[in-house]
C-alpha cells in the first residue's frame, strides 16, 4: 500500500566494500597485475570454511552505501549502478525508502539475519512517522522488499526461514535466481570469461590469451565467498555424453570440479527455504502467503542453462534440449527467475526484454517496479520488436571486440554506442550489419576502464545496455 516502508536489497557488487575509506572491489585495477591481485585478494578473500560466521578482523569490511556507478564481477554478472529507484521513480517520500547495503561476500543466511534486524528497526521508526505523511492510512504500515538478483534470495530467506513473513506487504524480485544460475558453475570452475561459444565473437588474440589467467584469479578469490556458492543451480542442469536423451542430473550427482562442501551448502540453503515455505503454508489458515509476490525478470537473451561434462572439459550450453526456446536475462535463466515457490503460472510474473544488470534502471522495468510497489498491475512488456544482445565480459584496450544482436527483424536499423559512465559523448559508435539470419554484428574499440555499451534498434525504438570491462594489455 502507498504508506508502506520500501526497502531495496541489492545483489552482488551492489554495495561498496571499503576498508579505511578505500574501495576494495575494483577488478580493472588488479586483474592483470600479479602483485596488485595478491594485495586485492589478501584484502577481499574470506577464511577457508567461514560458513555462516561473520568476517572479523582482518577480513571485515565496511558496507555502508550502494554502488551508484556500473560495476561487475567479470565472467558472472554486472549492474549499471543503483539509483534511488523507489523514492525517485515510484512516488514515495524519502523517509519511507531505505536501502540495505551489506557485505555481499558473506553467507546469505547471515545477511538475512542482518536484514531482519534492519527491517524491524526501520519499521519501528516509520510507524512513528507515517501519520505525518499519510494521515488517512487505514492500517499499520508493513514492508515492501524490492530486491535485485541475489538480494531476492536474502529477502525470501528472511521472510520464510527467519519468521519475517508477517512484517511484509510484498516481496518484489528483479532477476533473482530463485533456483540458482548455471553461469555460477562456469565462473567458479574458472570458465567465466571467454566461454567457448563466445570466443568466436571476440576475435581478439590478447583477450583470448588473458582469459585463462583472469578466470583462475577470479575463481580462486570468489570461491572464498559463501554467497557465490549459494548461487549454484539446484535444478537439474548437468548433462554427459552417455546420458539418455533428455536426462539431466544435479550438481550433487556428478563431480564438475567444485568443492563438495560448496555444492552441498547451496542445496542445503535452498532446501531450508523450501521446507520453511511448506511448513509455513501448512500452518496458514488458507495455505497462501501473507504477502504479495511480484516477480520481475528479463528474457530474450542467450543465457547459460547448464554444464556439459566430458572427461576432457566442461562446456556450458545455452539450451538443455531442442524442444523449446531457452532464454533468460543473460545471467539468470527465465525458469529460475520465475518464483515457482510462490506463483503458479509463468504469466503471473512480469517479463521484459532487458538484461540482468539493467533491470533496476530500464524504463520498462521501473514501470513494472512502481506498479508492484503500489499494488497495481503492469502489463507484460516483452514484444516481438525486442531483441537479445551478446557482449564479451571484457576486452583488452586497443583491440577490437564484437557485439552481436539476435532476433532482429530484417532491415531493422541497429546501432551500438560506447561511452564512459555518466558521460553522454560516445567514444566509439558502430552500425551493426547482418551476419547469420536474425543476427547483426559490429565492432568497437576502447581504452582501459569500465564502459557502458548501449545497443539501440529503431522502428520501434528499443534499447539494451551492458557493462564492458576493458583492461590494459
Amino acid at each position: 500500500m502507498k504508506h508502506d516502508l520500501v526497502v531495496f536489497v541489492p545483489g552482488i557488487t551492489g554495495t561498496r566494500l571499503t576498508r579505511d575509506g578505500e574501495d576494495l572491489w575494483s577488478p580493472r585495477h588488479w586483474l592483470l597485475d600479479a602483485l596488485a591481485f595478491r594485495k586485492a585478494s589478501d584484502r577481499l578473500a574470506l577464511p577457508d570454511s567461514i560458513g555462516d560466521e561473520r568476517p572479523e578482523e582482518p577480513w571485515a569490511v565496511e558496507a555502508t552505501e550502494l554502488v551508484r556507478t556500473p560495476e561487475m564481477v567479470p565472467g558472472l554478472l554486472s549492474h549499471l549502478g543503483h539509483a534511488d529507484i523507489g523514492a525517485r521513480r515510484a512516488g514515495l517520500v524519502p523517509e519511507q525508502y531505505v536501502t540495505f547495503p551489506y557485505d555481499w561476500r558473506q553467507s546469505n543466511r547471515l545477511t538475512a539475519k542482518d536484514l531482519a534486524a534492519r527491517v524491524q528497526r526501520e519499521l519501528d521508526r516509520w510507524r512513528g512517522e507515517v501519520g505525518h505523511f499519510y494521515p488517512r492510512a487505514e492500517d499499520e504500515p508493513k514492508v515492501v522488499l524490492v530486491c535485485h538478483s541475489m538480494g531476492g534470495l536474502i529477502a525470501r530467506y528472511y521472510l520464510e526461514v527467519l519468521g519475517g513473513r508477517e512484517t511484509a506487504r510484498a516481496l518484489v524480485t528483479l532477476g533473482t535466481p530463485h533456483r540458482g544460475a548455471a553461469k555460477a558453475v562456469a565462473f567458479l570452475t574458472g570458465h567465466g570469461l571467454a566461454a567457448e561459444d563466445e570466443v568466436r565473437l571476440v576475435r581478439r588474440a590478447k583477450a583470448a590469451a588473458a582469459a585463462p589467467l583472469l578466470n583462475e584469479r577470479l575463481a580462486t578469490l570468489c570461491r572464498t565467498f559463501p554467497s557465490l556458492g549459494q548461487l549454484l543451480p539446484v535444478y537439474a542442469a548437468v548433462t554427459r555424453p552417455d546420458f539418455p536423451p533428455g536426462y539431466l542430473a544435479y550438481l550433487t550427482d556428478l563431480d564438475v570440479g567444485l568443492p563438495s562442501e560448496m555444492v552441498d551448502d547451496a542445496f542445503d540453503f535452498h532446501d531450508e527455504f523450501d521446507e520453511a515455505v511448506q511448513k509455513n503454508r501448512r500452518n496458514s489458515p488458507d495455505g497462501e502467503l501473507p504477502y504479495r509476490m511480484e516477480c520481475l525478470g528479463g528474457r530474450g537473451h542467450r543465457t547459460v542453462h547448464g554444464v556439459h561434462v566430458t572427461p576432457e572439459k566442461l562446456t556450458f550450453p545455452f539450451a538443455l534440449d531442442d524442444e523449446k526456446l531457452w532464454t533468460g536475462d543473460g545471467v539468470v535463466p527465465e525458469q529460475s527467475a520465475f518464483a515457482r515457490w510462490a506463483l503458479r503460472r509463468m504469466d503471473e510474473a512480469h517479463w521484459n526484454g532487458h538484461r540482468h544488470g539493467d533491470l533496476t534502471t530500464a524504463d520498462a522495468a521501473v514501470h513494472q517496479l512502481a506498479a508492484a510497489i503500489h499494488g497495481t498491475t503492469a502489463e507484460e512488456t516483452l514484444a516481438d520488436e525486442e531483441f537479445g544482445v551478446v557482449v564479451p565480459d571484457f576486452a583488452v584496450a586497443g583491440e577490437p571486440f564484437e557485439v552481436l544482436a539476435t532476433g532482429v527483424a530484417p532491415g531493422r536499423p541497429v546501432t551500438v554506442v560506447l561511452h564512459r559512465p555518466g558521460e553522454q559523448q560516445p567514444t566509439d559508435r558502430a552500425v551493426l550489419t547482418p551476419g547469420e539470419p536474425g543476427e547483426v554484428r559490429g565492432e568497437l574499440v576502447a581504452g582501459p576502464g569500465t564502459w557502458v555499451l548501449t545497443v539501440q534498434a529503431d522502428h520501434p525504438r528499443f534499447t539494451q545496455r551492458e557493462v564492458v570491462l576493458v583492461v590494459e594489455p
